[in-house]
């Protein structure tokens, strides 16, 4: 039950509150010991506001510097596909029974037209990779639309809201914006089935404000145009809804009340109803017979139609303080509502956080739950039984193969689960890359050893360097993992609130390591451990005060005072240390960042601390980095955004932090997570977009592989061996790239001009003509996983090649053309 952890339900609210903004509930302050939403609380401090348009904006930025200047790099994809992560939505067509379509909270949307053998990213392109609902049309299921933004509030992506509605008409190779984009999260999205112009969207509107952008949105026209038809308050969005299969009158809607703010979070009240309309959604009608009304405790709410038999319909309802409150039927069309058993399903406290109700497409009586854990009733509710045994807890989504029978996916916090019996045993997906990552790391005695701590998926590692072969180590929510430079044998992992484990035997076992550091300090949900780099025996760990062991984690001595500004307030701060570096030039030197925008520093070895982050922002401090070239040097990142004011969120200063200069001026406002250098001086940066890099110490700044979607970069890790540059994404698992021949040198980037690439959209073949040369030519063909699909070698240049399509999948690719140091990468459409 570690969502418990995730999302701090310890405290359970039972306040009440009205429809109007005007009325302030009353204001319940989280316990700050248990995390709450970590990737908000670091983005949010110290305004509690994220900045709705920087995303964005940042986004824009990032396309302006790749129209600018090709990249000459493509990112190599390293894994895990086998791990998973949370899916939101499964859709599959009606007419192709090998072709899902699988929704992410953060990786985007992902296809198969193999029943899951290969899956390729098809929504890469766009501005937001968070993903609400995916519709087919049944009439041409070469249409599908999506609403952006996930509707579950918690878990790490309810950072961003989405972007609005987006149409493909080629089955998702290209995709055309369809406006929205204020209506925060989008809860379900439906396809008039009589008029494929209509289109009816369920909005949730902005996580953390009161806002008039949510309810029931209809166009009559295809997405050029939308007008609101439900709207019921400024907190109360439309989490699900429903239409009739042959009726096109007939519409239902599920509203939920949720108010979220850094102090407190009340998610549901009055105006979680259910709503049905009679005429096409210009009028809806709240439906109270048999249903709970008039009354505070109604949570989350889930509806679900019978294709066989439209009458009837199934609904879910979370209650107030987050367990399962009732399931309710009706058998005519929604006129009257019986509540059915519930009673073997068992409750969790925080149903508010699951799919709810799914009925089989071909038989009225067959019907899902999905809660912690998957419950399924063949008798129209009159018992359940758990269903889905034995897959990752914490189920999200759920789609019935309607060309094959007993086919149902299944969708969670774990990933995609297959069933070919109805439920009764099921496999797990092993192709998708959606780990959603917080720290990496990298054997430096071993670089086919790589380690990664992921959101809801343990501390997990590769021995092989292969993809599909990734296993959990350490369990929980995963966070720093450390090999042991010295003795690949020794490895150390991380679980949320810095509880540390140890291994000696590769990982075969793990124990407790934290003897001495004291139960009454303050941990993050994202402890910070590193190594002294000149000695693996002395480590340093972060509470609100730093730790040192000098006998390789056998006990630990504080080395500090409480270095934060106290124990935080509400749902921004947990008032400690997130970021340690000990400088590789001198051991005695020393510096913490903490989450409530303290830098500090000690020369000696932690007798006595200076705090340098007076002219800093009064932001969440995400790194420190000690120069590797010069003992003066250091680096701090920040998150969050500017409101109003200049601070930037990369600073370095040159005398140990006594002054600092902004070398981020030329960057957009987006939080950065990570920073780290190379051998050859040039500085990356993990970021909410990506990874961007100088080579000039941040007077410029560019956008690093144009094949790395728009992804949140949580981690970095310089693999020195072997020069490869590793990335954790949140949502899309680990890539790596080559930097050992400098890659931000002029010449692996000018390789550009004369170079030309046609027909693109290609289809069975592309032709590229390039300048004359005298060495050999390269050219490799990546998707954009980064995985290499095609690779030929040119004797000479100045030529006209052609390359062969006929064995490569339509969809984006980047086409990396090389000639020793000069390099180039395009990108090309195959349809």
């Amino acid at each position: 039950m570690k969502r418990i952890l995730l999302f701090g339900i310890g405290l359970l609210l039972v306040v009440s509150c009205t429809n109007s903004s005007e009325e302030k509930p009353q204001e319940t302050s989280f316990n700050t010991e248990t995390p709450h939403d970590f990737m908000f609380m670091q983005r949010a401090y110290p305004s509690g506001e994220i900045k709705t348009d920087a995303y964005s904006k940042a986004i824009q930025w990032k396309k302006e510097q790749n129209q600018r200047s090709s990249s000459a790099v493509a990112w190599e994809f390293v894994g895990p596909v086998n791990v998973g992560g949370r899916v939101t939505d499964i859709e599959i067509p009606v007419d192709e029974s090998q072709t899902y379509y699988v929704g992410t909270a953060s990786g985007g949307i992902f296809k198969t037209i193999d029943a899951g053998a290969n899956w390729m990213p098809i929504f890469d392109e766009q501005n937001a990779l968070s993903i609400g609902d995916i519709e087919i049309s049944n009439n041409d299921t070469d249409i599908l639309w999506v609403g952006t933004g996930e509707v579950n509030a918690g878990g790490g992506s309810l950072a961003y809201d989405g972007n609005g509605m987006f149409k493909s008409e080629d089955a998702g190779l290209t995709w055309e914006a369809k406006g929205l984009t204020d209506v925060g999260s989008i809860g379900k999205v439906l396809i008039d089935p009589n008029n494929e112009n209509i289109i009816f969207v369920g909005a949730m509107g902005p996580l953390f404000r009161n806002d008039n952008n949510r309810g029931v949105y209809r166009s009559i026209d295809g997405g050029t145009t939308w007008e609101q038809k439900l709207f019921v308050s400024d907190i109360t969005g439309v989490i699900d809804m429903v239409n009739h299969p042959t009726n096109s009158n007939i519409i239902y809607a599920a509203t939920w009340e949720r108010i979220r703010r850094p102090e407190y979070r009340i998610y549901g009240g009055e105006t979680s109803r259910l709503y049905r309309s009679l005429d096409g959604g210009d009028n809806w009608t709240e439906m109270t017979n048999g249903l709970p009304t008039g009354t505070n405790d109604k949570g989350r709410i889930s509806i679900d139609i019978s294709l066989s038999n439209p009458n009837v319909l199934y609904a879910s309802y979370a209650a107030l303080e987050g367990s399962l409150q009732a399931i309710y039927k009706t058998i005519d069309g929604g006129n009257t509502w019986t509540e059915e058993n519930s009673s073997d399903i068992n409750s969790s406290p925080y149903e508010w956080w699951f799919g709810g109700i799914f009925v089989d497409p071909t038989d009225e009586d067959t019907a899902f739950y999905l809660g912690f854990e998957t419950y399924k009733t063949t008798n129209g509710a009159s018992s359940w039984t758990n269903s889905f045994n034995n897959v990752h807890v914490d189920q999200h989504a759920l789609a019935f193969n309607t060309m094959v029978g007993g086919e149902v996916l299944l969708g969670n916090d774990g990933g995609l689960f297959y069933s070919g019996d109805g439920g009764s045993t099921a496999v797990k997906d092993e192709a998708l890359p959606i780990t959603q990552f917080y720290r990496i790391n990298v054997d430096a005695q071993d670089e086919l050893k790589i380690y990664g701590g992921a959101q809801d998926n343990n501390t997990i590692r590769t021995t092989t360097g292969n993809v599909n072969d990734w296993n959990a180590i350490f369990g929980g929510d995963g966070f720093q993992p450390l090999a042991d430079p010295n003795d690949t044998n020794v490895i150390y992992a991380l679980s949320q609130n810095g509880y540390l484990g140890k291994s000696i035997n590769n990982g075969a076992n793990f124990s407790g390591a934290t003897t001495g550091i004291s139960g009454g300090d303050r941990n993050n949900w994202d402890t910070p451990i590193t190594f002294d780099p000149s000695n693996s025996q002395v480590l340093y760990y972060g509470t609100n005060r730093l730790y040192k062991t000098t006998n390789a984690a056998g006990n630990w001595t504080a080395i500090s005072p409480d270095l934060t500004n106290g124990s935080g307030g509400g749902n921004l701060t947990f008032g400690t240390i997130i970021t340690i570096d000990v400088s590789p030039l001198d051991s005695s030197i020393i510096y913490v960042g903490t989450d409530d925008g303290n830098v500090w520093v000690t020369e000696d070895g932690g007798a006595i601390w200076n705090n340098i982050s007076a002219t800093l922002p009064d932001r969440w401090v995400t790194k420190v980095l000690a120069s590797r070239d010069d003992i003066n040097s250091v680096y701090v990142t920040f998150s969050g955004y500017r409101f109003g004011e200049d601070n930037g969120h990369v600073y370095k200063s040159s005398d140990k932090g006594a002054n600092w200069i902004d070398i981020s001026t030329a960057l957009p406002d987006i939080p950065i997570n990570d920073i780290v250098k190379d051998s050859y001086g040039n500085l990356f940066l993990g970021t909410d977009i990506g990874v961007l890099a100088s080579s000039d110490d941040g007077i410029t700044w560019g956008n690093l592989g144009e094949n790395l979607p728009s992804v949140v970069v949580t981690d970095m890790y310089i693999h020195e061996a072997t020069e490869y540059l590793y990335i954790g994404t949140y949502g899309r698992s680990m890539y790596k790239l080559d930097i050992a021949d400098d890659v931000l040198a002029n010449d692996n980037v000018s390789y550009d001009e004369g170079i030309f690439m046609y027909p693109n959209p290609a289809s069975e073949f592309v032709n590229i003509s390039m300048p004359s040369s005298s060495q050999k030519v390269s050219v490799i063909v990546f998707d954009q996983l980064g995985r290499q699909t095609l690779h030929q070698d040119f004797h000479e240049g100045g030529m006209k090649i052609q390359l062969l399509l006929s064995s490569i999948p339509q969809g984006v690719y980047f086409v990396k053309i090389s000639s020793g140091k000069s390099q180039t990468t395009k990108k090309l459409l195959v349809k």
